[in-house]
């Protein structure tokens, strides 16, 4: 069975008139170690599938699965506990908080986790250490570079190992170059750490590092080559 599953998830949202709807019997499936990227234009519902597959808000009909789990039948310490532990989320704007330094915004998504401090130090040092930042553990994000911020960004999500690591528009704030390093290190993590990962993306360059691509126009997903 694979570790993702979405079957038939939907997503309406009530208006005045007739409900807006945003996805369309959605099905896909993603194993351990497997690299997806959603493409489709503004509006067609990418990061509304990414929060529902995040567990961050429901869906309308249809199910998730993630590692035999089912967010939506779980209490909400208990989702909250599956959302830290086994997913991992990057988004467009890195959202570092500017008072901590680069190690202590690593270590956030560790205050829920099992892990003991020195655990949890030694492997921020690491990840650190392979996005290139390993000289930078004191800095504030106001002293990086966005590639840097969102590298750090990139370590945070990876922090707790999680089992799958979503990515909205990941390099979207990111000149070209920037972007296309930024794309190679998360593949590139994503690879050795062998979680799943999801991108939902405009850039075709950031898509085509990806294993499989889908495209989601007007609700609905479709395999693309």
């Amino acid at each position: 069975m694979p570790s993702l599953l979405v079957e038939h998830v939907a997503k309406h949202y009530p208006t005045r008139g007739e409900p807006l709807v945003v996805l369309r019997d959605v099905s896909l499936e993603l194993s351990r170690g497997q690299s997806l990227a959603v493409l489709g234009p503004s509006g067609s519902g990418k990061s509304t599938l990414l929060a529902i597959i995040g567990a961050l808000e429901p869906p309308t009909s249809g199910r998730v699965v993630l590692d035999g789990q089912d967010p939506a039948t779980l209490a909400e310490p208990e989702l909250a506990a599956l959302r830290n532990r086994r997913i991992g989320f990057v988004f467009q704007d890195h959202h570092l908080l500017p008072q901590c330094s680069v190690l202590e915004n690593v270590l956030l998504p560790t205050a829920a986790a099992s892990r003991t401090p020195a655990e949890a130090v030694g492997r921020a040092h690491t990840l650190l250490e392979r996005v290139g930042l390993g000289d930078r553990l004191d800095y504030r994000p106001a002293e990086l570079s966005g590639g840097q911020r969102q590298r750090v960004a990139l370590a945070r999500a990876l922090i707790n190992a999680p089992l799958l690591v979503l990515a909205d528009e990941p390099t979207g704030n990111l000149d070209r170059t920037t972007a296309t390093r930024v794309g190679e290190l998360l593949v590139e993590l994503q690879r050795e750490e062998q979680t799943m990962l999801m991108v939902v993306t405009h850039s075709s360059r950031l898509a085509g590092m990806m294993e499989r691509r889908l495209e989601l126009d007007e609700g609905t997903l479709t395999e693309v080559g």
